[in-house]
């Protein structure tokens, strides 16, 4: 999973979120930052039912909050979403990831020049390549 840190820049860089089903996101500076959400349909909980661990399902859900505007959450995108993301502004650009040593190298090449972007997950190195790519197309 991507970091907080790295999809709050990624938000501020221009990463717009087009919300759907399995989607995950953070609500930071609630004393929530450590808690992920995801959008669902229908809620799931994992529950004990007669000493066995058990899934129940819930049509609502009660909380305080009944809503919040999708502007003050951030989208933790999953790796995939980023690997396409990348691959939608650079469609003829040649995008590779490894595992060497303990962390995550994602190299792309684009007009001719190739950059290597390191991290200890996939989703992290997907991540900033996006946020060059991002970074690129603002000072262009």
């Amino acid at each position: 999973m991507i970091s907080l840190e790295l999809a709050r820049k990624l938000k501020a860089a221009g990463l717009v979120w087009q919300a759907t089903t399995n989607d995950f996101f953070a609500i930071p500076d609630r004393d929530m930052d450590d808690r992920l959400f995801v959008l669902s349909d229908i809620q799931a909980q994992l529950d004990i039912f007669r000493g066995w661990p058990v899934v129940t399902f819930h049509g609502t859900a009660e909380w305080a909050l009944d809503y919040i505007l999708t502007s003050e959450v951030v989208w933790m995108p999953r790796e995939e979403q980023l690997r396409e993301a990348i691959l939608s502004h650079f469609a003829n650009s040649e995008l590779c990831l490894t595992f060497k040593e303990n962390h995550y190298a994602c190299s792309i090449s684009w007009e001719g020049e190739s950059k290597q972007f390191t991290a200890s997950s996939a989703a992290d190195a997907y991540g900033k390549v996006l946020l060059q790519i991002f970074e690129n197309l603002r000072s262009t």
